[in-house]
């Protein structure tokens, strides 16, 4: 076993229901070693480094095919790691929710090979359509990387939503289970966007922020699911059919951020109070009555 996986989490990997070969690799070229790797990483992130916050995990299945759609918040790919990361840990047996990268993350050297054993392939319709069928579960951000270029100021907004993920839950007659996720603009507060810098890098920009580079601060994230939506149709309806269920989606997934900013709201004001509270107590009874 390497050093840097956790045998719970090699323990918990064999027990996602996906058709490993006897090397341990699934028909799409997710590797158990990479994932359990993966996730040995990323629960450090989910447990302690930030504070999440997971409501309506129940509504995301342990079985059957289904569609996370929800919206890009942060510099980088934070809502990703986190909803990919809850999937993981907070069902049971646990379920591996495969996003689709954007296509410049397969050109770039180590990176595309690493997202592929980890389960995140490249976002092609084909390839999305064929892990539905095969009942897997899908993640998509409808904003694309438009998402997770918002500038501080935009972090709680929501831009244009592309419509084929729509075309595709309909044509596969998949339930679209949306989710906001609040506070990655705060652990990234993106000033500015260097693409000159994403073009050295072959990426579409880097994200630039107070302190230069777009390393994460500890701060409290929320990730909240909903119930799914399920819409009926062939996928092939008219655009302004198509455009009507979209808005559907976009309206629920604001309505999620909402809740989720007031639920951040109050754990903040209650983690505040709590240190008064605890600083009160450590000082001196005479400081203490002068206080109140």
């Amino acid at each position: 076993m390497s050093l840097l996986i956790d045998p719970e989490i090699a323990a918990r990997v064999d027990r996602l229901e996906l058709p490993f070969n006897t090397y341990g690799v699934d028909p799409y070229g997710a590797s158990k070693q990479h994932l359990a790797r993966l996730f040995t990483a990323f629960r450090f992130f989910y447990r302690h480094y930030f504070t999440v916050g997971v409501e309506g995990i129940e509504h995301v299945p342990v079985r059957g095919r289904a569609m996370l759609v929800g919206n890009h918040s942060g510099g980088i790919a934070i809502d990703g790691a986190m909803v990919i990361t809850s999937c993981f840990f907070e069902r049971e047996p646990p379920r591996l929710a495969q996003g689709m990268a954007e296509k410049f993350m397969a050109q770039t050297p180590f990176m595309g090979l690493f997202a592929t054993r980890s389960g995140q392939l490249t976002g092609l319709v084909e390839t999305a359509e064929h892990l539905l069928h095969d009942e897997r579960l899908l993640m998509i951000f409808p904003e694309g990387a438009r998402g997770t270029a918002k500038l501080y100021p935009e972090r709680n907004t929501l831009v244009h939503f592309g419509s084929g993920f729509m075309r595709l839950a309909m044509k596969t007659r998949t339930p679209i289970i949306p989710f906001g996720f609040v506070g990655g603009g705060e652990a990234i507060p993106t000033i500015a966007n260097s693409y000159a810098l994403g073009k050295l890098f072959g990426a579409p920009y880097v994200p630039i922020t107070p302190w230069g580079v777009a390393l994460p601060a500890p701060v409290r994230l929320e990730l909240t699911y909903s119930a799914p939506m399920t819409f009926e149709g062939s996928g092939t309806e008219e655009d302004e059919v198509i455009e009507g269920y979209v808005e559907q989606v976009k309206q629920r997934i604001a309505g999620l951020i909402e809740v989720g900013r007031e639920r951040r709201r109050k754990a903040l004001a209650w983690s505040r109070g709590a240190e008064d509270e605890a600083r009160i107590e450590g000082e001196p009874a005479s400081t203490k009555e002068e206080q109140r």
